[in-house]
């Protein structure tokens, strides 16, 4: 029996409401078409001691159809092992039950005596959930580095030194900046539990920044025109994708941020406009930017369109059904100016080091603009080229400009340059600037 494919579910319509898609193996879904949209409801059907039994497994869209096999695999595993997957899942059901009890017992009521754990989960749920990545990174780092040492704890149980050991921890592993971090979030947790009354104290309060990983220093790399002619002579031997190639170049020439390029879509970019639409939940400071699309960078995303592997995202997940991970480029940067490989990662490190230091992907942001600064753009247009608000009070209610016209030829003047340096079978061309004689 053929597997469902996923371009099956998405190609699915208001007409299959009802119909029945069989993935082999037991496992068929239900379509359903309602007002919310289109999905699929799997359920895996089999037999145990004799007897018809079933089991949900997921729904599809809500759910990838990777999941939803996962599920019936593993109530495959139980079946092989004689345990029936419907008891097994009532019998932790009925376990989980008994432990919340327990803890409810133990502790009175939750909103009297919160964990760490569950104070978090709270301050999630009202706070986290409004920022760019719903929360994400942060309850990443909790769960490696706080939950671990106090979530069982009771957020008033909780010292400043066991908040010490924490990011004690942190720093020892090197992740500077990763202490700062999660000591800033701890501090914003505790203030949410002392707005509301939860708790009257904050082991964090006498905790200064500054004394975490040291004075926070400001990135200043900028790549000259000479490593940029390096890195373009380098860039095909090192082993990066003829997509991540253009990608290096891309946000040289449009000074986009890694994750406003890494989340694109196609439908945000039109070639013969010669346009990228960055939306507004796509860029940093919530605002959508129009980039001026020079030749030069028309070439790179022409490129990458011969290539591409979606219709919908420029840089797909392995599945397609999203964009890659936001750090996915910086990673491969990354690996290649390292002095040996990692275990799984890029067989060719140093492919791209140079003798002026590391470089990363955000470092090509601050490099194109002030490649523009070098040919002559004025800074007020560089400033609304890379989608920088204004903070001066001013400025920013009256001063309402987009200077378009001037943007497109700051991108224009850019990419020429960038045409230029990335020419590397040109042996004869001096990269310069002359100026005239009398």
């Amino acid at each position: 029996m053929a597997k469902i494919k996923e371009l099956t579910l998405k190609a699915l319509s208001e007409t299959d409401n009802g119909k029945t898609l069989f993935d082999g193996d037991g496992l068929r879904g239900e379509v359903r078409a309602n007002a919310s949209g289109i999905s699929v409801s799997f359920s895996y059907r089999y037999r145990f001691a004799g007897r018809a039994r079933e089991i949900r497994c997921g729904t599809w869209p809500k759910d990838k159809l990777s999941a939803v096999r996962d599920v019936r695999d593993q109530a495959r595993v139980l079946i092989a092992k004689g345990t029936d997957p419907a008891q097994a899942r009532q019998d932790v059901k009925s376990e989980l039950r008994k432990q919340a009890d327990a803890a409810r017992a133990a502790t009175g009521s939750l909103a009297a005596r919160p964990t760490v754990r569950a104070l978090f989960d709270e301050w999630h749920r009202r706070d986290l959930v409004t920022r760019k990545d719903s929360g994400a990174e942060t309850r990443r780092a909790f769960e490696k580095d706080v939950f671990p040492k106090i979530g069982h704890l009771q957020i008033a149980e909780v010292s400043r030194r066991q908040v010490m050991t924490i990011l004690d921890d942190v720093l020892e592993r090197g992740c500077n900046r990763m202490a700062k971090r999660l000591l800033a979030d701890l501090r914003q947790m505790y203030g949410f539990a002392i707005d509301r009354e939860v708790v009257e104290a904050d082991p964090t309060m006498r905790i200064a920044k500054k004394r975490i990983g040291g004075e926070e220093v400001e990135r200043d790399r900028v790549l000259s025109e000479s490593e940029i002619r390096e890195l373009a002579c380098k860039l095909p031997g090192s082993g990066l994708s003829s997509a991540a190639q253009a990608a290096f170049w891309i946000m040289l020439a449009t000074c986009c941020r890694v994750g406003e390029l890494s989340m694109a879509r196609w439908q945000d970019v039109d070639l013969s406009l010669g346009t990228w639409l960055i939306p507004a939940e796509n860029a940093k400071n919530g605002r959508k930017h129009l980039v001026h699309l020079s030749a030069f960078s028309v070439a790179q995303f022409e490129t990458l369109r011969e290539i591409a592997m979606s219709i919908d995202w420029i840089y797909p997940s392995r599945d397609g059904s999203s964009h890659v991970s936001t750090k996915a480029l910086q990673k491969q940067f990354k690996d290649r100016q390292r002095e040996l490989a990692f275990r799984g990662r890029s067989k060719r490190p140093g492919t791209l080091m140079l003798a002026g230091g590391e470089w990363r992907a955000h470092d090509l942001r601050r490099t194109g603009a002030t490649l523009m600064g070098e040919l002559g753009v004025r800074s007020d247009v560089i400033e609304r080229a890379m989608n920088h608000v204004e903070t001066k009070g001013v400025a920013r209610v009256y001063q309402r400009q987009e200077l378009m016209n001037e943007r497109a030829h700051a991108f224009a003047l850019l990419g020429e340059r960038l045409a230029l340096l990335s020419d590397v079978g040109k042996s004869n061309v001096v990269v310069g600037r002359f100026s005239k004689v009398a």
